[in-house]
């Protein structure tokens, strides 16, 4: 399949034609878009001309969808109406519609890889979309037309949302145009002459001299939107303008078209009957259809809605002076998501974008959330419940303490002492009773004229008295001092858990100037109460 879906190539110079859009400017066109969706209701009244502008260059292919349906009002009517496409997709169609439809399923776009295969879940949503056309409209029924329409749409959105635009399309863009006699198309066909009369003279000129009516090449141009005219590339961007601006781009492209294959003297020439000339309108030359090419004349012609419906008034009275009144009272056309919004009263809950798949985690009855929704401004503010101080883990000493947990957290700090060595015996400080400079901060030393000071008791549940043999690692030099050859620990005063650790790599004596460095002790998982974690 190419980059649409369609199998081998089969909608004609789609390749061709596509103009490629670098990935960057993609993104970026993304991004605007989601805003804009976001905020539709203020962008269709306030900015509409910048969403025209957008609609122009083309919307992005991963929100396309989403984007015709808010362009067309669907997302609205749907809101609106919540539960009747169920409903109708749940009751039995009409057999006399059921049938024709079942028949025709088969014929639209049979090379997508969405529609290919008989029965398929491209052919059943078609199905279920245009039966619920026929209950939801019983009077105006089921046309060959709406099959394409309906097609194009599913190709973009589920089923509910293409049902939607469906009915968007047949009321608002194009009323009149499925109901029985084809009263509207045929009356549009004199407005499209009239109009070329203006826009190209030989063409008009060469096909009233052989007389052909317009209803003769430009049936299936309008009641089909170009969509099984033009290639895909072409047909993307012209839906894209259309449900944006309505019906007068479809009067565009036809005009375009005509002027390209008609307009000159030389390619006249080619077409000398009636014959020659039909056969030249049903196979354009693709150099016209390409997407540049054809968005840009489309965007250059000169044609308005209000010429659309000034034209539509003459060829109105002109038709009721030939013909009589029309036989279907179809509602007034809207030109356009601008006309529609400002016709259709909403909400803004309407156009709020739900999520299509919704995933629930189990959440535990004894928790509430953390903030409360306050519906006031628009704003989240956090719910009024007594909150607990948490202490900071990595507080400074000189940090005040939460007062609700003074108490707990001297309990802990006593109970950390009892069950613990201290800071200073978990990095290895080996000293002796005359206390040596160290990094850590120390009470103040007695000068050597006092007495000397006994040595402090050792703590019984950790042996203080480490022989030489214990660990062969680290080899502990005995000072003059010392006449058992052993050296002593030294219980420094106890700290905090604020206290601020030492390098690592300290001194394990800092009298010995080549004494060993013992870096890794801090990361020790040892055992508190192994001697060889303490050297």
């Amino acid at each position: 399949t190419d980059k649409y879906g369609f199998i081998g190539g089969a909608q004609k110079y789609s390749t061709e034609s596509a103009q490629e859009v670098p990935l960057e400017v993609l993104r970026h066109r993304e991004a605007k878009w989601l805003d804009m969706l976001n905020h539709w209701d203020k962008w269709i009244s306030k900015r509409f001309k910048k969403v025209r502008l957008r609609c122009q260059k083309g919307i992005p292919p991963s929100l396309r969808g989403r984007a015709w349906l808010y362009l067309s009002g669907g997302k609205v009517k749907r809101e609106q109406n919540s539960g009747k496409f169920k409903e109708l997709d749940s009751m039995d169609g009409d057999p006399k519609w059921v049938d024709v439809i079942e028949r025709d399923l088969h014929r639209q776009f049979p090379f997508h890889e969405m529609f290919v295969s008989r029965g398929g879940h491209g052919q059943q949503d078609l199905f279920r979309v245009l039966k619920a056309y026929t209950l939801y409209r019983p009077d105006e029924g089921y046309c060959q037309a709406q099959a394409p329409i309906a097609a194009v749409l599913l190709m973009h959105m589920p089923a509910e949302d293409a049902f939607w635009g469906l009915v968007q399309i047949c009321e608002k863009y194009l009323p009149g145009y499925y109901s029985t006699g084809l009263e509207a198309i045929q009356l549009d066909g004199e407005i499209l002459n009239a109009l070329l009369k203006r826009v190209s003279p030989p063409a008009y000129r060469h096909l009233e001299k052989h007389k052909m009516e317009p209803i003769l090449y430009m049936t299936e141009w309008f009641m089909c939107a170009f969509s099984r005219t033009l290639p895909w590339s072409s047909v993307l961007r012209v839906w894209d303008m259309f449900l944006c601006d309505g019906v007068k781009i479809i009067f565009r492209v036809g005009l375009v078209l005509l002027k390209s294959m008609l307009g000159s003297r030389e390619k006249l020439k080619a077409c000398p009957g009636q014959y020659e000339t039909m056969e030249l309108l049903r196979a354009l030359e693709p150099h016209y259809m390409q997407e540049g090419f054809l968005v840009h004349q489309v965007l250059e012609l000169p044609i308005s809605s209000r010429d659309v419906e000034r034209e539509h008034r003459v060829q109105l009275k002109r038709w009721r002076k030939i013909h009589g009144e029309l036989s279907y009272k179809s509602p007034p056309r809207m030109h356009g998501a601008h006309a529609i919004m400002s016709a259709e009263p909403h909400t803004r809950q309407d156009l709020r974008q739900k999520p299509t798949i919704i995933v629930q985690y189990p959440l535990p009855s004894d928790t509430q959330s953390e903030f409360a929704r306050i519906k006031k401004r628009s704003t989240i503010r956090k719910a009024p419940n007594p909150t607990v101080d948490i202490p900071n883990p990595y507080a400074l000493s000189a940090d005040p303490k939460p007062a609700a947990l003074n108490n707990q957290t001297q309990e802990t700090a006593s109970s950390n002492q009892s069950n613990h060595p201290p800071p200073s015996l978990q990095q290895s400080h080996l000293t002796t009773p005359e206390n040596t400079p160290s990094s850590d901060p120390q009470p103040p030393q007695p000068s050597p004229n006092l007495s000397p000071q006994p040595s402090p008791k050792p703590n019984p549940a950790h042996p203080t008295e480490i022989p030489h043999s214990s660990n062969p690692a680290v080899t502990v030099q005995p000072l003059s001092s010392n006449t058992n050859n052993s050296a002593h620990l030294t219980d420094p005063p106890p700290t905090t858990d604020s206290t601020p650790l030492p390098p690592d790599d300290t001194p394990v004596n800092g009298n010995s100037v080549a004494a060993p460095r013992v870096p890794g002790l801090r990361r020790s998982c040892e055992s508190v109460g192994s001697e060889d974690t303490y050297l």
